[in-house]
C-alpha cells in the first residue's frame, strides 16, 4: 500500500499523484490541508523520511520568512509552525511501508514504488 499526502494545489503534487495513478499504484491520497498533521502524526512521518523537521520545511514561504526564518527554533516549534501553516510542509510525500520519500522531482517516485 502507497500513501501520498497531496496538495491539489502544487503542480509537483499532482504530478506525482498522476504518476502513481498511471503506474496503476494501489495509492491512499491524503489531503493534509483537509487532513492537517498532529505533532505525533509529523513526528512519525519525520521518522520515515529520516529527516529533522527543518528539511522539510519549505523555507521560501512567505510565512517561514516573516515569522520564522530569523529565529532560533527547537524541532518541536518546527513541528508546530508546519502544522499551523501547512503550506511550509514540503511535499508531495509518499510513503510505502517503512519508507517514505519527498517526491521531488515527481518522477522520483518510479523508483520508489
Amino acid at each position: 500500500m502507497i500513501t501520498i499526502y497531496h496538495n491539489p494545489r502544487c503542480s509537483k503534487s499532482r504530478a506525482c499523484h498522476n504518476i502513481l495513478a498511471d503506474a496503476g499504484s494501489d495509492v491512499t491520497v491524503i489531503n493534509y490541508k483537509q487532513t492537517p498533521f498532529t505533532i505525533a502524526s509529523l513526528e512519525a512521518l519525520l521518522k520515515l523520511l529520516k529527516m529533522k523537521p527543518i528539511e522539510l520545511v519549505r523555507k521560501n514561504e512567505s510565512i517561514w520568512k516573516t515569522e520564522f526564518a530569523d529565529k532560533k527554533l527547537s524541532d518541536k516549534a518546527i513541528i508546530k509552525a508546519m502544522i499551523a501553516h501547512p503550506q511550509l510542509i514540503e511535499r508531495p510525500i509518499v510513503v510505502k511501508g517503512d519508507n517514505a520519500i519527498i517526491a521531488r522531482p515527481p518522477e522520483r517516485v518510479l523508483d520508489f514504488i
